[in-house]
């Protein structure tokens, strides 16, 4: 008698997996393939010299773009970036969730099964209904072992669809951590040379405070010798202050930048400083490679695109919709009023049966959900294009830029020389009577301003080369993302 109970059960479950077998095998996807969309591009870029032309990847490291500099001291506060930054963890936990979203949605292409035991005793009353008189009171034992089975069969790829979409999105969170981690590893980069900027021109500064001081006192000296007005004794002052309080303002922007660095390393700002040291820096070659690699190289453009793969496999959800939703299912178990007879042949209990549901008139409901989707595949197909073109504006940007600030920093440097020949000039002329302190004191300005722009202008110099690798993609590839996929697995079967 057992083994025909057990027989019985283990046709049933043919049953399920043969007709489960059938609807995989005559399934269909319904919906539109994806394709990504063309995107505007160009042959080459506008600005070239005197940026090289190269494949994508030369000359710049895997995962450390940032070591093109040679900057022991970056390269040490990005490995803390990466270790510790709090933007940089919640990207990754959102990595992590898109993971397993997508593997509840693999669970889809799995039976359901579930058991539930339950024992109950109950004594039933003697004046009870539709019972011949006359009746006894009687308590009695119930013992259930019941198992149950359910199983959408996928005909019209609704599942395989919501799988799809959710390896989409897995792919696009992967993109978006490789962005933010692109984004805030350059913000340390120009943070980290704009402070270094800041400490060159604190440099310049303290040099003038200090010529500028013996000026004062040589005025002040020629003044108690009765050679020197009074005024030119103002004006000296007049300078050696303003002087000392562009100092002051520099150590303010300076402290903004080293709480930015803490920040982004991880480190309270109050107990953390960056030593003094002044910019030495050379801007790196870097290659550019053609405009249509930066579709390939950026994590940004690589999000969009992924999102328009989302939003494409939506349109499939909402289009199987439309079509019938065939569900299979199954119970069996054992069922008894005695413990002791409880698994055997003459107790055990099941059931098979299939569900078909066809959507017939439900207000519009579906028919506006497949626009609603269509809309939105629309909308992701335009955020991709405005995002390839925004890419090429920023990489054409920092060519541009770079190109001016090389030839303005050409011209500063004879500007600077220029200013200091003015002032040496001026002082002669002046202690020679020849000339009036006025002069001196505007060349000591015009040397300083310009000594000044001629550190700025490598700062900005280093900040530019930063963006336009970030603009680049830095070392990011679309490779890096291809194998973040959920695939179903038989092991899927026995797991919770």
């Amino acid at each position: 008698m057992n083994g025909f109970g057990i027989t019985d059960r283990l046709r049933s479950l043919r049953g399920i997996v043969t007709i489960a077998l059938v609807g995989l095998l005559t399934a269909c996807t319904v919906g539109p393939r994806y394709h990504r969309a063309q995107a505007p591009s160009a042959p080459t870029w506008k600005t070239q010299s005197p940026w090289e032309t190269a494949a994508p990847k030369d000359n710049l490291p895997k995962g450390a773009w940032w070591t093109i500099y040679h900057e022991d001291q970056l390269n040490d506060l990005e490995q803390q970036l990466l270790k510790a930054n709090q933007s940089l963890a919640g990207a990754s936990s959102r990595l992590q969730e898109a993971r397993a979203y997508a593997r509840v949605q693999s669970a889809g292409f799995f039976p359901q099964t579930a058991i539930d035991p339950n024992a109950s005793r109950t004594r039933y009353s003697a004046n009870r209904a539709l019972v011949v008189q006359p009746a006894v009171p009687i308590t009695q034992n119930e013992f259930n072992i019941p198992f149950s089975l359910s199983y959408e069969v996928d005909l019209f790829g609704r599942v395989r669809r919501n799988l799809e979409a959710a390896n989409a999105n897995l792919q696009a969170s992967a993109a978006d951590l490789g962005n933010v981690q692109l984004v805030l590893t350059a913000e340390l980069a120009a943070d980290f040379f704009t402070l270094r900027e800041l400490d060159s021109e604190t440099t310049v500064l303290r040099e003038a405070d200090e010529s500028q001081a013996k000026a004062l006192q040589l005025v002040q000296n020629r003044h108690d010798q009765g050679v020197a007005s009074g005024l030119e004794v103002a004006q000296q002052a007049a300078v050696l202050d303003a002087t000392r309080t562009q100092l002051e303002l520099i150590g303010r922007q300076r402290a903004q930048y080293e709480h930015a660095i803490a920040t982004l390393t991880g480190n309270p700002a109050p107990s953390f400083t960056m030593p003094v040291a002044p910019l030495k820096a050379v801007v790196p070659q870097i290659p550019l490679g053609v405009p249509s690699d930066v579709l390939q190289r950026r994590p940004d453009i690589a999000t969009a695109e992924r999102h328009m793969a989302y939003e494409n496999a939506e349109v499939g959800v909402a289009t199987a919709a439309f079509y019938p939703h065939i569900t299979l299912s199954g119970s069996g178990g054992f069922s008894s009023t005695a413990l002791g007879s409880l698994i055997s042949a003459p107790t055990a209990v099941w059931s098979f049966g299939g569900d078909i549901l066809q959507p017939l008139f439900q207000g519009g409901r579906n028919r506006a959900d497949l626009e609603l989707a269509k809309a939105n595949y629309n909308e992701s197909v335009a955020n991709y294009r405005e995002t390839v073109l925004e890419s090429f504006q920023q990489v054409e940007d920092s060519l541009a830029g770079l190109d001016a600030l090389a030839k303005a920093q050409q011209t500063q440097q004879a500007a600077v020389a220029d200013s200091q020949r003015a002032l040496n000039l001026a002082n002669n002329r002046y202690v020679g009577g020849i000339a009036t302190y006025l002069d001196v004191v505007t060349a000591q300005t015009t040397l300083l301003n310009n000594e000044r722009l001629a550190t700025q202008l490598l700062g900005q110099q280093m900040v530019t080369s930063v963006q336009l690798v970030k603009a680049l993609g830095g070392s990011w590839d679309a490779s890096l993302i291809q194998n973040e996929q959920v695939h179903p697995e038989a092991k899927q079967v026995f797991q919770q």
